[in-house]
């Protein structure tokens, strides 16, 4: 690998969190945690709510909720892992923030999931027009919480990176 690498990921519940370090720890990878301006609650998280946070976030296309801190600086990264929790079969709106205030063009992004029964289906597309059209994409995949680091060296080096 030219670059360095980075896993950036957003994790509600600590699911996605335990991934991206797996991930970051065989990779040889930095880990950077997406946050959100104002942490979820308990509450903003009820998928059975429709008036919740997070329901009123990905029920509305444009909805992009604001990041703690934005100023990263990925200039010196060229793989960015990008692991994001499946909310109503989709990456979570804050992952598009992520990617439209950073300009990826010239990096490869490899997006990881969690979810408990949803797959990965259409989610790259979202996740390719809110990123610069420059960004080189992998195909996405799901994994467990607590996927061996076996499995994730095993994944990696199917990617050939």
């Amino acid at each position: 690998m030219d670059s360095k690498a980075l896993v950036a990921y957003f994790s509600a519940s600590g699911q996605t969190a335990k991934l991206a370090k797996t991930i970051a720890e065989v990779a040889g990878a930095d880990l950077h945690e997406i946050q959100p301006e104002r942490p979820y609650t308990e509450a903003d998280l009820n998928w059975h709510d429709r008036q919740s946070r997070s329901s009123l976030e990905m029920g509305d296309p444009t909805s992009r909720p604001e990041l703690a801190d934005d100023a990263m600086d990925l200039s010196g990264y060229g793989v960015i892992y990008l692991g994001f929790p499946i909310w109503w079969y989709t990456a979570p709106h804050i992952v598009l923030t992520f990617l439209e205030d950073h300009d990826l063009t010239g990096k490869t992004v490899v997006p990881f999931c969690t979810s408990g029964s949803t797959g990965f289906g259409d989610t790259l597309s979202a996740l390719q027009a809110s990123a610069a059209p420059g960004t080189l994409w992998k195909a996405g995949t799901r994994l467990t919480p607590n996927e061996s680091p076996e499995k994730v060296r095993s994944w990696l080096a199917a990617l050939g990176l």
